[in-house]
């Protein structure tokens, strides 16, 4: 037995009233899940829950949502949070690099001299009062 879907269900329609201000109300990666009605595997967010969301964020900060209507937004956010999902999907927090901390220790990047190393004999003297 199948289901059928009419094109009239709104079950999984996002609500688009004030959506910028909901979602910043959100506290957790699965309430921006639920909020937006995106669907998520609990094993590909769960290590990667912070990065998507910065990710989500770095999308979100190339738009200017002034004067968009609402449903506009909703979709827009949508949109962007199933972006940032799927490239974790398929790849991971240590390639995607969207932290600084993980930008500055790339190891695909060279290390500028004498700014990742200390010295043994730097380390065994004693700390200056």
């Amino acid at each position: 037995m199948t289901e059928s879907v009419s094109s009239c269900d709104i079950s999984n329609a996002v609500v688009v009233k004030d959506i910028l201000a909901r979602l910043k109300q959100c506290s957790s990666a699965e309430d921006f899940f639920t909020e937006l009605k995106v669907k998520f595997a609990p094993e590909v967010l769960a290590p990667a829950r912070l990065h998507i969301l910065k990710r989500m964020g770095q999308y979100l900060a190339s738009e200017d949502f002034d004067d968009m209507p609402d449903r506009v937004v909703a979709a827009r956010a949508r949109t962007f949070l199933e972006r940032a999902y799927d490239d974790f999907v398929t790849s991971s927090p240590l390639k995607e690099r969207v932290f600084k901390v993980l930008k500055d220790h790339d190891p695909s990047r060279p290390v500028k001299p004498g700014t990742a190393f200390v010295d043994f004999d730097e380390i065994l003297n004693p700390i200056e009062k």
